[in-house]
């Protein structure tokens, strides 16, 4: 390899596989697609890696290999590892729920409710009502399974008029084709989703390229200095909009040179709302564009993408199959084992005068001579040696994925000494995990601030204009945690008043307790403690009416037991100390 072919890019960790290298080659047979003249070269590696990626999570990695010229790729035995790896991490990103929690919403429950925390909470209530609507925690499922197996992918958002809601959808990140004019940007200020469509012959359709692009760009192309203000932004007028233009262009008429960013807008035909409004540089009212991109990680300085979850293990996936297609090969000569006869006598085909075949079957019997011999090889042990190297192998991958063997079901229980060794165990996970969270954590805010503006900007009812408020995802945790322990924990800290009641139920919802709503169930303790407090006043009130009953009807009132008026008694001292309370008696 040339020291001009020896790339160091955000997918370099595929370098190793040589269909790396035929991405966008004309004829090449394992990425047919890539050859597409609309597609920018500089994407080419990027779709590539998504495509790998996709056959190990298929099990078709052997066919890949196939294509690509490897004869032997097609007898390549995957079982799954990948998927499952995929799957693990998944499941451990996203913990058992998650939910949309305000900042201050927690408050607004209390005695005196903090400044703000009323409309906290009832924007929380109301951001929970649209993710019930559109099936948030779908679309989360979709959209990580794609950022975990393929390092990005992508949400849309769109305000719709007939459900007067925001509508939210997950796109392949092979359709996301981001434009940076400027490369320290946070966001790109023109997006372009686009994919072909193959030919239709019965509706007498070509094939096409369909391309939804979201560009930024001056309120009005003739007047720069025209402004416009937003609902989220009082006092400070923009004079910038988003643009919407949704088109498509046949293949035919798209000629070489003519890349995506390129496409010869005469030959575009436009696609039309069901009001007859044409989607070309439509005027989205807004001042940003609404389209999310999620990483899996957090990319190094200078790049935008994401790094798949078996980006760093995909060769010990290949050794890996490549041990499970020996340990087959290996288990059918140890099942059915090669035997060698001497001094036998076989039976005659009597067609041919040959001698026929001998098979090894249950019952067989076989007339050998005095001299006569049979041997049988044995591969059992070569067996158990491949077994161990799958052992082997499976923890080497954990380990170097960092989801870890604990995490991935692997590890014997009975090799855990301790609940602390099981926690230094699972170490790796908690930090891939923490990690993960955290590479989405600002992406979240933004969706869901996004979703707050566009319920402003269509002007639904019940969202007046104002400063958008923050908003989050809130994770649940990734691993079982020790409730009791959790708990014992709470009821010290809060009953020696380190703790407030509000972080006391929050830390009950960390550990897993069935809560649904915090407020709520601050809410309720109050509710319930001061119900016991004046029951206990009431009780406490029935004493002492009993109390100045019974001493009414004796001549002479003992004063030093009940202190003349029932309302006290006197301590070891003299002192009179309050009712319920009693010198070395404690609390009543």
């Amino acid at each position: 390899m040339g020291l001009r072919q020896f790339v160091i890019d955000a997918w370099s960790w595929l370098n190793y596989k040589p269909v790396m290298a035929e991405a966008g080659t004309p004829g090449n047979r394992t990425f047919p697609e890539l050859t597409a003249t609309w597609l920018p070269p500089e994407e080419l590696r990027r779709l590539a890696a998504y495509k790998v990626l996709s056959a190990y999570d298929n099990n078709q990695a052997g066919q890949l290999a196939a294509a690509s010229g490897d004869e032997a790729g097609i007898e390549r035995r995957e079982l799954g590892d990948a998927a499952k790896l995929v799957d693990s991490a998944l499941g451990y990103l996203l913990g058992s729920e998650q939910k949309v929690a305000v900042e201050g919403a927690e408050h607004a429950e209390g005695e005196v409710p903090k400044p703000g925390a009323t409309e906290a909470a009832a924007l929380q209530e109301r951001l929970r009502t649209w993710a019930d609507k559109e099936l948030l925690t779908l679309r989360i499922q979709q959209a990580e399974r794609a950022a975990v197996l393929l390092g990005d992918s992508v949400y849309v958002l769109a305000w719709n008029p007939e459900k007067q809601r925001p509508t939210l959808r997950v796109y392949d990140p092979g359709f996301y084709f981001p434009q940076w004019e400027d490369e320290d940007a946070d966001f790109p200020s023109r997006v372009h989703l686009a994919w072909e469509l193959p030919e239709d012959r019965e509706a007498g359709l070509k094939a096409r390229v369909r391309r939804v692009t979201y560009e930024l760009g001056p309120v009005s192309e003739d007047d720069e200095s025209l402004v416009r203000q937003y609902p989220w932004s009082p006092g400070r007028p923009s004079r910038m909009t988003c643009y919407l233009t949704d088109a498509e262009w046949l293949l035919e008429d798209i000629k070489r040179g003519q890349t995506l960013d390129r496409l010869p807008m005469d030959k575009a035909s436009f696609r039309v709302l069901p009001d007859g409004t044409e989607l070309n540089r439509l005027d989205l009212m807004i001042d940003f564009v609404p389209v999310i991109h999620i990483t899996n990680t957090i990319p190094d300085g200078g790049e935008h993408w994401g790094r798949s979850a078996i980006a760093r293990v995909l060769q010990g996936l290949d050794e890996l199959a490549a041990t499970d297609s020996d340990s087959s090969a290996a288990s059918a000569t140890t099942g059915t084992p090669i035997i060698g006869l001497a001094g036998a006598r076989l039976p005659v085909d009597r067609a041919t005068g040959k001698p026929e075949k001998l098979t090894v079957q249950a019952g067989a019997v076989w007339q050998l001579g005095e001299a006569g011999r049979m041997d049988a090889l044995d591969t059992s042990p070569q067996l158990a040696e491949l077994r161990s190297r799958v052992e082997h192998l499976l923890d080497r991958i954990a380990a170097n994925s960092r989801v870890t063997a604990a995490g991935l079901g692997t590890l014997d229980a009975s090799e855990v000494p301790s609940g602390y060794a099981l926690k230094l165990a699972l170490g790796p996970l908690d930090a891939l995990v923490g990690m993960m969270r955290l590479a989405r954590e600002h992406k979240y805010r933004l969706l869901f601030k996004m979703v707050q503006r566009l319920y402003q900007a269509g002007r639904a009812e019940g969202w007046a204009a104002g400063e958008t408020l923050r908003a989050r995802l809130s994770w649940a945790p990734h691993t079982p945690t020790d409730r009791a322990a959790v708990l014992e924990e709470v009821v010290q800290a809060y009953g020696a008043g380190v703790i407030s009641l509000e972080t006391a139920v929050a830390m009950l919802v960390d550990a897993g307790y069935p809560i649904k709503d915090a407020a709520e169930e601050v809410e309720r303790i109050r509710t319930k403690a001061q119900e016991e407090a004046a029951a206990r006043m009431a009780e406490a009130a029935a004493r002492r009416g009993d109390a100045d009953q019974e001493s009414g009807n004796e001549e002479e009132p003992a004063e030093s037991e009940a202190g003349g008026d029932g309302k006290s008694s006197k301590g070891s001292d003299g002192r009179p100390v309050p009712f319920g309370f009693a010198s070395g008696s404690g609390r009543q």
